[in-house]
Formats: structure tokens, sequence, C-alpha cells
């Protein structure tokens, strides 16, 4: 019979175990791509290696300690689980990323046989099924509730100080989070797992239906919402920024600027706020949504992600778009306006919403978001990383976004200013801002409290059709994004107990 050893000791067993067994590919790859010095990366390695072990211990002995036998099972499919994983990683080059969670759900048993062999029955044999039988087999002593409060207090106190340490290399660390966290085992394979259950969840979450409105008059009406993504305002040569960062917005006439913040600092709230009717923790009917359930023509274009569930007949990606205009870069956001006049004039309704879901200012890879013609500003740095070394250089990768925004934003305006037989209106407005190193700030996401104004300050501009609206004389000095929602009811005149005309840059139709 075996012997008995603690649960201290099990636990220490199982997260060296895990470490060694299922984790050299993280390492190695953060061992690749730091920046850091020789001494710095020794450093950033030993403190991954510290908290990964002590992480993986405090988890251990709180699954043993609290669920027992049960605990014991768990352990065994996460180590069948981890070498599955790592050798898909090893055989493959694959990351374990959301997608990659999301198609082994979707695969059936007839594609996922063809990944059998005898080199992966190895693989589960040696690196999954041993660690699996010793985690079933052996006996282990519980100990008290005393010890588990000290062991994961230290464990904890330990990880704390260990992340403190490392402060300075929290941009390196958020820059490659998606690789980092696809290759860490078992938490790549279960925080995603739990993302696409969230998500999943979230498409089927039940939004607060608005008040039923209705279309007004029959006039042929197109508007076109463009959701620009990290586009700051201070970058913005129509706000007053030294480069000529917008040579064809400028020149278009009936072209109205508007100072706005963003209500968030990240795709997901900043898109949300944008399409709400009011600044709302709960899922209210967004515009896209409703203005489809009242009758109009919507279309929904997008390039990017993390929008809150939309739900209309056509939602397209730029995937798609490529698929069906293959003479067209299906990276580059100019796919979005491909065909869009045929569309509109194609339409059976005389109200039409396009909402454009730009990815161009995205980071950190801003020189791979446009094309190479639009490279006015040189040299580039090809990604954050490499800006931090050059601040210059990655201004100048951004700033050719920015003059591809306006190339895209100038070439909507003149299709469809081409349109005479209907009214039509153009909005931009950005889902949050940018970061471009000031105070060693790089990229978005920081809390609204903390957030630099260059994260949360945005471009808001607006191009009406002659004689179409007219603005308010009086609004606010700066403007939040859900006047997006009011104004877009007003242009096609939905008349709606949701409708408030204090977030309504436009007169009363």
């Amino acid at each position: 019979m075996k012997r008995s050893i603690s649960l201290f000791a099990f636990s220490c067993i199982v997260s060296l175990g895990t470490l060694l067994l299922y984790n050299i590919p993280f390492f190695s790859y953060v061992a690749e791509n730091s920046n850091a010095n020789v001494g710095g990366r020794i450093f950033l390695l030993s403190s991954l290696v510290v908290i990964m072990l002590v992480l993986n211990f405090m988890m251990t002995y709180l699954v043993m300690f609290i669920l027992r036998m049960v605990g014991r099972i768990i352990l065994a499919i996460l180590s069948l689980i981890n070498a599955t994983a790592v050798y898909f990683i090893y055989t493959y080059s694959v990351m374990i990323d959301l997608t990659t969670i999301e198609n082994v759900f979707n695969t059936r048993y007839s594609e996922a046989s063809g990944f059998f062999s005898w080199t992966l029955w190895l693989a589960l044999i040696v690196f999954g099924l041993l660690p699996a039988l010793y985690c079933l087999l052996q006996p282990v002593v519980i100990g008290k509730a005393k010890q588990l409060g000290v062991y994961c207090a230290s464990s904890l106190g330990i990880i704390i100080l260990v992340v403190l340490l490392n402060f300075n290399q929290t941009l390196w660390i958020s820059e490659h989070d998606t690789e980092l966290g696809g290759l860490l085992q078992p938490w790549s394979y279960v925080a995603n797992t739990i993302r696409m259950i969230s998500s999943e969840h979230d498409k089927q979450m039940e939004e607060i239906k608005l008040p039923d409105g209705k279309i007004t008059d029959q006039q042929k009406t197109v508007v076109v919402l463009v959701i620009g993504e990290s586009a700051r305002k201070a970058n913005f040569q129509l706000y007053g920024y030294k480069r000529n960062t917008n040579p064809l917005l400028s020149k278009q006439e009936r072209l109205k600027v508007f100072e706005a913040t963003s209500c968030a600092t990240y795709t997901t709230a900043g898109t949300k706020a944008i399409l709400e009717p009011q600044n709302s923790d709960d899922l209210y009917e967004l515009l896209p949504n409703y203005a489809f359930r009242m009758g109009v023509d919507v279309s929904w274009r997008t390039s990017n992600w993390g929008e809150p569930p939309i739900h209309i007949d056509e939602y397209i990606v730029n995937e798609k778009l490529g698929e069906i205009y293959p003479d067209e870069n299906q990276y580059y956001d100019g796919i979005l306006l491909k065909g869009l006049r045929e569309r509109i004039q194609s339409s059976p309704k005389n109200k039409i919403l396009i909402v454009l879901h730009t990815s161009t200012s995205h980071g950190p890879n801003y020189a791979d978001k446009y094309p190479k013609e639009f490279e006015v500003y040189k040299p580039v740095a090809k990604n954050v990383e490499e800006g931090e070394k050059n601040i210059d250089w990655l201004v100048n990768a951004y700033d050719n976004t920015i003059r591809y925004t306006d190339h895209l934003l100038s070439s909507l305006i003149n299709m469809l200013s081409e349109l005479d037989d209907r009214n039509s209106a153009m909005i931009f407005i950005s889902d949050h801002g940018e970061s471009l190193g000031e105070n060693k700030v790089f990229m978005h996401g920081l809390p609204m409290r903390l957030a630099p104004k260059v994260q949360y300050e945005i471009p808001f501009l607006v191009w009406t059709s002659s004689d179409f609206r007219t603005y308010k004389s009086e609004l606010p000095s700066v403007l939040e994004q859900h006047y997006i929602f009011h104004s877009v009811l007003n242009l096609l005149s939905i008349e709606s107990p949701a409708y408030n005309k204090d977030f309504d840059i436009f007169n009363n139709n």
C-alpha cells in the first residue's frame, strides 16, 4: 500500500508537475519575446515560475481540501486535457484561445478523428494518464482548516508581492496577453471555455425591450453610422492637431465637428454606449435592433468584435465581404464600403440604417491597419513594443491610420452625396481613445477614474445632405455617446417614447 503524504506535499508535487510537463511552451515564448535585457529577462522568468508554482499549489490545495474525491477527479481530468493541449501546441503550433475552444466544441467526431494518431495516444498516456492516475491513487492526509487558511493566505501574499515587483512589465504582458494566455495550462482552456459560455449566454440574453415606435414619413433616407476603433480626438486635424491628418474631411462642406467623450475606454462598453438610449449596466434594446424592429432596413458590417448582441437579419463580417469582393483586401476597412452604394440603391424600404464597425486605429500593430499608400508619415513602428523605444515612430504609424480613416469617411460622404433620390447622413464616433506613450502609458483600457483624457476624448463627426436636418443652436460644450441613439431616431423619422429630445443634436423633425 502506498505511503500517505500530506496535502501540502501532494499540492507541491502537482504544482511542480504542471509547471514542468505542460508549461514549457509558455516559458519558451516569454524567453524569446521579452524585450528586457538578460537580467530583466531572468528576473521575469523567475517571477513567473514563482507565481505559477504558488498559484497552482493554492488551487490544488483548495480543490482537494474542499472537494476530496471529486477534487481528485477534477485534477485527473485536467491532466488529460493539459496533455492534449500541449500536444497540439507542439504539433500544430496552435494557441488555446477563444477561437480554438469554439472550434473544439463545434468540431464533429468525423473531423476530430483525423487528429488521432499513435503519437497523440502516447502523449496522452505519458503526460496525461500517468499524472491522472497519481492524482487519483496517491493517499493524502487532508489536514485541518487552519492549515488551509495559512497556506492560502501565504500564497496570495507571495503572488501579490511578485506581481508588484514586476509592475514595469505590465505593458509587455498586456501586449502579449493573447499568446501568454493561450500557452498557460490549465488556465488557457479553463478561462476561454468560461469566456465562450459567457459569450453564448450574452448572445441569448434578453434585451429590455423599448416601447414601440413608428416611422412618421415616407421620405427615402439612409443613415450610415461609422463606429471608429481607438480613434482619439487629439490626432485629428479637425480638432486642431498640427499634422494634416484630415486633408479630405477638412474640405467637406456640411461636415459638423462636435466635442465628445466616451463612456468607457474599451470596445465592448464604448460600443454599447453608442448604441443604447441611456447609460446603464442593463442591456436595453440597441439602436440597430430597435430600428430593425420598427421596420427600418438595417445592415451591420464589421471588421471588429466586442459589440453587444446584434439581432438583425444582415450581419456581415469582413471575411465574408472578402469572399463576395475578392478584389478588395479584407484586412483593411475599405472592404466595409465595397458594394455599399448598390446595397443602398437595391433596398426595398424607404428608411435604411447602415452600421460600419471599423478597426482602423486598433493597436498594437497600427502599421498593419492601412494600405501602404497611406503611409504618409515615416518611419513607422511596427508595433507598440517597438514604439516604446521611439515614440515618434509610433505616432507616425497611428497618424497614418487617421489619414486612412479620413479617406474612408470622405469616400463615404462623396458616395452618399451622389444619392439624389434620398436624404442621407453620415455619423462617425469612436468607441474610445488611445494612449501613445504619454506618461509611459500605451493603448487603452484603463479605468475611467485613472484614464488620461486621450483615452476618452473622441471624435464625433456628422455630415448630412443639403436641406435634410438642421442642428440645434444650443448644445452642451461636450457631448456623450448616447446622443447617437436619439439623433439617429430623428434622422430616420422614428417617433418613439424611447426618444429623448435632450440627447438629440438636431432640431425636432
